[in-house]
């Protein structure tokens, strides 16, 4: 049966099934334990399930634990290197308002550093020389979405 993982294709909208509880989820395919029960005969059926009234307490808890052992697991990139991604996202927000132009060719330019770069990376990913189950615990997802992600590094 075709599924969703996203909350709101279950808050009856449109004829959309309704969800009995709500817990939380990651793309990693992790699920939290703690449930958040709804009630439909208290939610009213003409406001978004976003806008209910409804403790989430218990599920936002867990998925900030994930987070945290998410983080724990990824690789560390070295201090220069998060220095110079923070200074760029700065620049380009900062130019994205003042020329929208050079924001645009400095963003065409990070794509073609990073299909070559991204290209050999990839290549020794699906060669073998680092095993899938490491290289998706580094990135924080699933197998099968590193997978797809080094594939669309090898095929851009």
């Amino acid at each position: 049966m075709p599924s969703q993982t996203a909350w709101h294709a279950y808050d009856g909208w449109f004829g959309r099934p309704k969800a009995a509880l709500l817990r939380g989820a990651c793309a990693c395919r992790w699920r939290g334990a703690a449930e958040c029960s709804l009630d439909w005969t208290v939610l009213d059926d003409q406001t978004p399930l976003y806008e209910a009234d409804v403790d989430l307490a218990g599920p936002i808890t867990d998925f900030k634990a994930h987070l945290t052992v998410v983080r724990d697991a990824a690789v560390p990139l070295p201090e220069p290197v998060t220095t110079l991604l923070t200074a760029l996202t700065q620049n380009l927000e900062t130019a994205a308002v003042t020329d929208l132009l050079v924001t645009l060719k400095a963003l065409a330019d990070l794509r073609y550093l990073i299909a070559g770069v991204g290209a050999d990376a990839a290549s020794a990913v699906q060669a073998g020389r680092i095993p899938m189950e490491t290289v998706a615990t580094a990135l924080c997802a699933s197998e099968t979405a590193t997978r797809r992600y080094a594939n669309s590094h090898r095929h851009p």
